[in-house]
């Protein structure tokens, strides 16, 4: 499986135990096991998003950087740095 299909699979399944999540809370049940669904789900986030930059990089910024175009390259790197910042919120 490559990574894209990777990247899709970890927010289906985020999607899914989402609603899980969902009746959990709706069904008023144990704080902890709801609290582990919810730390699931946040690592499948994680992950994919790890993967998405992986393949950014590696291809959109890989790109970009071989670019004679140096307005090009500063605003690739700016918006590298934008996501990184967000992630570490």
């Amino acid at each position: 499986m490559d990574k894209k299909e990777q990247t899709i699979v970890n927010f289906k399944k985020a999607q899914s135990l989402l609603g899980k999540i969902l009746n959990m809370v709706e069904n008023k049940e144990y704080c902890i096991n709801i609290m582990q669904q919810n730390l699931a789900v946040i690592g499948l986030l994680k992950s994919a998003h790890q993967m998405l930059m992986e393949n950014h990089l590696n291809t959109c910024f890989k790109n970009a950087m071989a670019a004679k175009n140096d307005k090009i390259k500063e605003q690739m790197t700016e918006e590298i740095l934008r996501v990184i910042k967000l992630a570490n919120k």
